[in-house]
Order: C-alpha cells, then structure tokens, then sequence
C-alpha cells in the first residue's frame, strides 16, 4: 500500500517498489551480503541474485499504523557473522527510509535464504 501524503504544494505518493528499491540497494552496500533473492523464489523456479533494476522483488514493504514493516530476503557470504551482519543491515535500512521518508520505520525483518562460498 503507498504512502500518501498531503503538503501546501500538493499531493505526494511514494509507491511500495519505490521503497524496496530504496531499501534493496541500502541492503546490498552491507558488508557481509552477497545479494538479494527473490522473496518467490521457490515459485519463481530460480535462485539468481537479483539486479539492480529487480531489488523490489526482494523486499517486501507494509504499512502498518505503527510504522512500516520491511521484510529483506538476502544471501550473505560464508564466514562473516550473521548476527553482526543482520544487526548492521537492520540498522543501516532502517535509517535510510527514516532519513529519506520522513516516517517511523517499526521493522525490518531479515530472512537469510542463503550461504554464498566466495572463491
């Protein structure tokens, strides 16, 4: 559902992909993330590492009245800790939206869909 917001200028909507891209591309400049995975990607029938252009298909944004609620699907590298790793990425998207929305962000919620050995 977008975020609708009324100013003295006019009307603003801020679309649910635009916050995914947003998100998508804070989640994947964290150390320790190899990618992001389609949240379908078992129906989809593939596994690839997402694109730019395709990170809303990894990121799964709701609004909630406490705030908006992000779900990230990530694959991160082998070796790296995963509690640091996930803490560093929460934070990370949750101040970019704040910053850039001007909203509560409540969650972000990270689902880890795999291990990536870098050669």
């Amino acid at each position: 559902m977008p975020i609708n917001r009324k100013t003295s200028l006019g009307q603003i909507r801020i679309s649910d992909s635009a916050i995914a891209s947003l998100a998508g591309t804070t989640v994947n400049e964290c150390y320790g993330v190899v990618g992001m995975i389609s949240k379908n990607y078992l129906a989809d029938g593939y596994s690839a590492l997402l694109k730019k252009e395709n990170y809303s298909k990894g990121v799964v944004v709701k609004n909630e009245k406490n705030g908006i609620k992000i779900d990230v699907y990530v694959v991160i590298s082998y070796g790296v800790k995963i509690s640091e790793v996930v803490g560093q990425l929460q934070e990370r998207v949750k101040y970019a939206l704040e910053k850039s929305l001007n909203m509560d962000v409540d969650s972000v919620n990270v689902h880890i869909e795999g291990i990536q050995v870098n050669e």
